[in-house]
């Protein structure tokens, strides 16, 4: 999403405009404007809180959820800053916490003493945990509750860009109850660079890209399957039903010019057989070829 671009920030009055923003923070233009427009929102009063609570729980009052939402969407722009350094769009991130702070809300009471601030930031993490673990690279990582915790504390632990030494690793392991060597593969996964399954056409580089060497020779796309029984098929049936088209004499030159283990008779060769030149041979040849070509494409 460009950050720079403009476009018009809605009143901090406009609950409506803000309400569509709950679902897409791209609706408001950029995340910039849509940051700036959510912390202009007033916050409610413990009082203002408690009534709204009670009165969505006890009434399904939608309009009373709406404002505790909007009430509490900086918060998820917050928490979802946290989670940059995983290379997903902020919008984004974003986006899955407002999903979380909606569930806090429909969770919520109010009567247990308890801010739906401090009762919403696990929900709003809880969701953009999902979405990173989802989303993050191609390959799945963290499907443990341990490796999850390994996961998103790992990089806080690291003392700089290094790799770990052995006494890090046995630490980091005590720290979170995981096994080094989970440690050591999460941190492996973790500093991998992403790489285009394609590479560009200049330099060469594609010959060096996955693509040209991930492919499994043994197992052959659907496409070129069924173009090799095609071909398969013309070579076996289609190319005896070209030569049952022929005269015994035409059949008898194509089968000696092309069809034998030796390399075949030459036209002299088969001039001399049939007491003929051996232009007259190769006319006869040209003629049967073009006779079972013609064959051939009926067949196919």
């Amino acid at each position: 999403m460009n950050s720079t671009a403009s476009f018009a920030v809605p009143a901090p009055h406009s609950a409506n405009a803000l309400a569509l923003a709950i679902a897409n923070p791209g609706a408001l233009g950029t995340i910039d404007a849509y940051i700036s427009a959510v912390n202009r929102l007033p916050m409610l009063t413990v009082e203002e809180e408690g009534r709204l609570a009670r009165k969505f729980r006890d009434d399904e009052d939608l309009s009373a959820a709406r404002e505790l939402i909007l009430s509490h969407l900086r918060l998820v722009v917050s928490i979802a800053r946290q989670y940059l350094g995983y290379g997903l769009p902020h919008a984004d991130l974003v986006q899955e916490g407002n999903v979380g702070l909606m569930k806090a809300v429909k969770r919520f009471d109010p009567d247990r003493g308890v801010r739906l601030v401090s009762f919403a930031i696990h929900w709003v993490k809880a969701e953009i945990h999902e979405y990173i673990l989802k989303n993050w690279r191609l390959v799945k990582v963290a499907t443990t509750k341990a490796q999850r915790k390994l996961f998103f504390n790992l990089r806080s632990m690291k003392r700089d860009a290094n790799a770990l030494t052995g006494d890090q690793v046995a630490d980091i392991a005590t720290k979170l109850n995981v096994r080094p060597e989970d440690v050591s593969e999460m941190e492996v996964r973790l500093s991998g660079q992403d790489m285009a399954l394609e590479g560009r056409n200049d330099d060469g580089e594609s010959e060096f890209a996955p693509i040209a060497y991930l492919s499994d020779e043994g197992q052959q796309e659907p496409t070129r399957v069924l173009e090799s029984r095609e071909r398969d098929k013309l070579q076996g049936q289609g190319l005896l039903g070209a030569i049952d088209t022929l005269d015994a004499r035409s059949r008898r030159i194509i089968e000696a010019r092309w069809l034998q283990d030796d390399g075949g008779s030459t036209l002299q060769e088969l001039a001399d057989e049939f007491g003929v030149s051996a232009e007259r041979i190769r006319q006869i040849e040209a003629r049967a070829m073009g006779k079972m070509r013609t064959a051939l494409a009926e067949y196919a």
